[in-house]
């Protein structure tokens, strides 16, 4: 993998070619980029961003690649990896705003503020990927949202080519969704992101699964926030889903599909229907979460493993981790395709049970969009 001639005198320094992307995703399949620019700096970012739209070059935006399934094809146009680095913060009475590049390390990120007693993203422990990541899906678990504490964002506008700063409100963050993901989809490229974090503050603790296991370690009932840490790592690492060598469901993007929100009609259909295929066990009441006014959560899991989908299931090179019917795994020499047929199977499987859609979280990076058209639309609603 060597630079070839640019194909302009002003070409992106560092431009690669046929650049291999599966080693570049946790799924690892996928073909190369047609070409390849790791950008460093938002300067650089703005070069190659000016530099594609000169040679009317698709860009199609690589982070960590930790949630995205990249077309046996590969890509066409240009890969721009995002590798903004740089951290810093201004601390204000008890408010901590801490800036973070695009290409930082989202657990570093997280890392450092329970290092330093500042919380807010202490549930977000061990999610894999960069911190540009973070807005677009605002990412969640264990009670926390990314964009609780997002303040600001900031991309470069591909229309214009200038910085632009996108506050709060304007990103619309909503469950796994922002303005990143509709209204804005592909305008930004974000190269940073301020966050608002509470110095001293305690520990969020609002979901019964980590309150639980806080309790069974004798965390006490205000556990602190290396403790909450502590124990988010260990709940992802007993369902796999942190990222790590020698674990045989390492080969994921994590949770493959969103847990779907449903309006109360589309909820009491659902609940009609799964009380009717006789799914829940003697004494089991259906899990659900409010989602916000006159919406409901069901977990995705529960509705792939009642559908008939157990934590093991495989069809070749692609099945469910065996510890969390959530995550479709890669067992060794999958392809894009592969996995896209997996998972139409389950998709298809929960729909014709219970009649609710799944619809996935990663980011489809290469494919045509009639090819991934009927998976990636809207929620049942």
């Amino acid at each position: 993998m060597r630079p070839q001639p640019p194909e302009s005198a002003r070409a992106p320094m560092g431009m690669l070619f046929d650049v291999p992307l599966a080693p570049r995703t946790t799924l690892g399949v996928g073909g190369p980029a047609a070409r390849y620019v790791e950008a460093r700096t938002e300067e650089a970012v703005q070069d190659t961003l000016a530099w594609a739209r000169n040679h009317r070059l698709d860009v199609t935006v690589l982070g960590g690649g930790s949630n995205v399934l990249v077309a046996d094809r590969g890509v066409d146009g240009l890969v721009l990896r995002v590798a903004v680095s740089g951290v810093n913060h201004a601390i204000e009475g008890d408010r901590v705003t801490l800036s973070a590049g695009a290409g930082e390390s989202w657990d570093a990120i997280v890392a450092m503020t329970v290092e330093q007693g500042w919380a807010g993203l202490e549930c977000l422990s061990g999610i894999p990927g960069d911190v540009g990541a973070a807005p677009i899906q605002n990412i969640g678990a264990y009670g926390q949202e990314a964009g609780d504490v997002i303040t600001f964002v900031y991309g470069i506008d591909r229309r214009s080519g200038a910085t632009v700063g996108i506050d709060r409100l304007g990103c619309r963050f909503g469950y796994r969704d922002s303005v990143f993901k509709r209204r804005a989809s592909g305008r930004f490229v974000i190269v940073g992101v301020t966050f608002s974090l509470q110095r001293g503050g305690s520990a969020a603790v609002r979901y019964a699964e980590l309150d639980r296991y806080l309790r069974e370690i004798g965390a006490g009932p205000s556990p602190s926030l290396a403790e909450v840490r502590k124990a988010v790592l260990e709940l992802r690492r007993r369902k796999s889903m942190l990222v790590e060598a020698g674990d045989e469901n390492g080969r994921s993007a994590g949770s493959f599909f969103v847990n779907p929100t449903l309006d109360e009609a589309a909820f009491a259909e659902a609940r009609a229907r799964i009380e009717a295929a006789n799914v829940l066990e003697p004494g089991e009441t259906l899990p659900q979460f409010v989602a916000g006014p006159g919406r409901v959560k069901i977990p995705a899991a529960w509705l792939i493993e009642r559908a008939g989908f157990k934590k093991g299931t495989a069809d070749g090179p692609v099945g469910l981790s065996t510890r969390h019917a959530l995550a479709i795994v890669n067992r060794g020499g999958a392809t894009a395709e592969d996995i896209l047929r997996f998972a139409r199977r389950i998709r298809d499987g929960v729909l014709a049970r219970f009649g609710v859609r799944l619809v996935p979280e990663p980011v489809m990076l290469g494919f045509r969009p009639e090819e991934v058209e009927d998976l990636v639309g809207h929620p049942t609603t």
